[in-house]
């Protein structure tokens, strides 16, 4: 019986020492909104000028690299008045487009509660190529939500060599309007 138990703590220290702390998942906010999301790792943040429905807005971005995926969420906060089935769209055309993606391999209506039923709030799956050529799959979500006299848009992305699509569901499903 000794020896069982200690062959069975050896055993579990084995395993505990092979496992990786890739997946450390968190819970993130963004200033300035309610929204929150979960990331597998500690993100680095940005926040960027970017044209978005013809006009500069200012990108959230937090990502971070967990194993060898990419994880990120962006939003912005829409101008009373913008259109945001149209940003939504051409959001994801430029996505798209920068991964040499022709037509996507699964594009599907994405919803959340608290995010407005757009057409244009969309989970795609698809493989492109990365700017130096190699190999990527991106699963990724769009959507908009309503805060006070605005529209916000939110974009949740995981770019990898290889599908990983029970991270993306982690990513999509940890988003909290």
């Amino acid at each position: 019986m000794a020896r069982m138990r200690i062959f069975l703590m050896q055993a579990l220290a084995a395993c505990l020492a092979a496992c990786s702390p890739e997946q450390n998942w968190r819970q993130i906010t963004f200033e300035g909104t309610n929204l929150k999301a979960q990331l597998p790792c500690k993100p680095d943040r940005t926040t960027r000028e970017v044209p978005l429905g013809g006009a500069p807005v200012q990108l959230a971005v937090a990502g971070c690299e967990s194993g060898n995926a990419m994880v990120a969420v962006m939003t912005a906060a829409l101008a009373p008045g913008v259109d945001a089935q149209a940003v939504l769209q051409g959001w994801q055309q430029a996505t798209l487009a920068h991964l040499q993606i022709q037509a996507p391999a699964q594009t599907e209506p994405w919803s959340r509660s608290g995010l407005l039923p757009l057409g244009a709030s969309q989970r795609v799956q698809a493989q492109g190529r990365r700017s130096d050529g190699q190999p990527v799959v991106a699963h990724a979500v769009w959507g908009a939500l309503a805060e006070g006299d605005h529209l916000r848009v939110v974009h949740a992305v995981v770019y990898a060599p290889k599908a990983q699509p029970q991270l993306a569901q982690t990513l999509f499903e940890g988003l909290q309007p």
